[in-house]
């Protein structure tokens, strides 16, 4: 069996080599029906093969994390356009010189969300601090969509601890790179966002949303309707910053309106601290202090 698995990873070895001789060549890759499919790109980025890709992206992030034990997550959601505290007070300097009173107002902002980015930093640190002392099949380990701003910084908080985390990368017009805190052996990157929402679900044992744009909004929502229709098991969903959910949205006039009941209120709750955002995780859980 094990000769006979040998060989079959010859075989793809060989198929690639012959890929990448052409590439070292210089060579054009042209249609050829002699090429072994699975090695064809041109084959696999045809319209009528997408359902193969929707499988390939299904089944690279789910393998790969399932090699390495992670089986549980705490999704954490927010804007890519947070910075550091340091990093934001060097933007506002530099608009300030600058004098023009929209880009004053944009650094101005940024310096006033900054305080997030240390907010999910720690976040992060203390989901790994408990996981570092949990066996491996309890241990729950932070998973964000791998980019800067609110997601580099979770990263980054389970990186200070020396712990595993994910990055789920979209590939975007204007290029967006994995950052650098992620796990590399968990960084990963889709074309397809129906796939990497799915991801974010499929281990997500809580979801923590911290202030950001559209796509914040797109996750937070999907998953929300996800609970409320139980076609997801109910998981903490946990609103960081109240402050800003609360003036962004007044989800209290879709109960006034009738659109939902006053018991989908209960589906997330609204937190101010790292500390609060992980004793309500532990409290829905029932989970032991370790």
């Amino acid at each position: 069996m094990e000769a006979t698995q040998d060989l079959n990873e010859r075989r793809l070895a060989d198929a690639w080599a012959e890929l990448q001789s052409h590439s070292n060549k210089g060579r054009p890759l042209q249609a050829d029906a002699y090429r072994l499919a699975f090695a064809d790109p041109e084959f696999l980025l045809r319209r009528e093969t997408r359902g193969i890709r929707f499988q390939l992206e299904m089944l690279k992030p789910d393998l790969a994390q399932r090699d390495l034990g992670i089986e549980n997550t705490i999704v954490v959601f927010g804007s890519a356009r947070v910075r550091e505290p340091a990093i934001a007070q060097e933007h506002l300097a530099r608009a300030e010189t600058s004098g023009k009173a929209d880009e004053i107002a944009r650094a101005r902002a940024m310096q006033r969300n900054a305080q997030h980015y240390e907010q999910a930093r720690e976040f992060g640190r203390i989901v790994a601090r408990y996981s570092k002392a949990c066996p491996r099949e309890d241990q729950l380990f932070i998973c964000t969509g791998g980019g800067p701003g609110i997601m580099e910084a979770a990263n980054r908080g389970a990186h200070d601890e020396g712990a595993f985390n994910v990055g789920l990368n979209i590939a975007l017009p204007h290029e967006q790179a994995g950052n650098p805190y992620v796990s590399p052996e968990l960084s990963f990157k889709f074309h397809y966002f129906a796939l990497r929402k799915m991801h974010f679900m499929m281990r997500a044992k809580a979801l923590v949303a911290f202030p950001g744009g559209f796509g914040t909004l797109d996750e937070l929502f999907e998953v929300i309707t996800l609970v409320q229709c139980k076609k997801a098991k109910p998981v903490p969903i946990v609103l960081f910053g109240s402050a800003h959910w609360k003036r962004l949205i007044n989800l209290e006039v879709l109960v006034e309106e009738g659109m939902i009941g006053a018991e989908d209120l209960e589906l997330f709750h609204y937190v101010d601290d790292p500390q609060a955002a992980w004793d309500y995780i532990m409290k829905f859980y029932d989970l032991p202090q370790v």
